[in-house]
């Protein structure tokens, strides 16, 4: 496993933007795939983006798709989810996951989780 911590989140009116950083520790993070999820109130968490160990390859849910982007600096052991032209459903815990193998969709392939942080889009 490896210890994420997120941060980034906090409240931005409908068509903002806000960047997410998850702060990994450890030296094997570039083995690792990343993912994000979010979970609002009475929800499943959800699938919201992945990328490969490599960077080469990303997954984006429908809901997302076109406004956000994932991406990662193994240098830094960090990775980000740039979010633009956000929604009120959007609105949400967002949570940083990663596992040793390639990227997965569901909740159940990953190992290592955040703690999550708040986004909160409204007027």
């Amino acid at each position: 496993q490896v210890q994420l911590v997120e941060s980034g989140g906090g409240w931005v009116q409908p068509g903002g933007s806000l960047r997410l950083s998850c702060a990994a520790s450890g030296r094997t993070f570039s083995w690792y795939a990343m993912g994000w999820f979010r979970q609002a109130p009475g929800k499943e968490r959800e699938f919201v983006a992945a990328i490969s160990w490599s960077g080469g390859s990303t997954y984006y849910a429908d809901s997302v798709k076109g406004r956000f982007t994932i991406s990662r600096d193994n240098a830094k052991n960090t990775v980000y989810l740039q979010m633009n032209s956000l929604k009120p459903e959007d609105t949400a815990v967002y949570y940083c996951a990663g596992r040793k193998g390639p990227a997965g969709l569901s909740l159940r392939d990953y190992d290592s989780w955040g703690q999550g942080t708040q986004v909160t889009v409204s007027s």
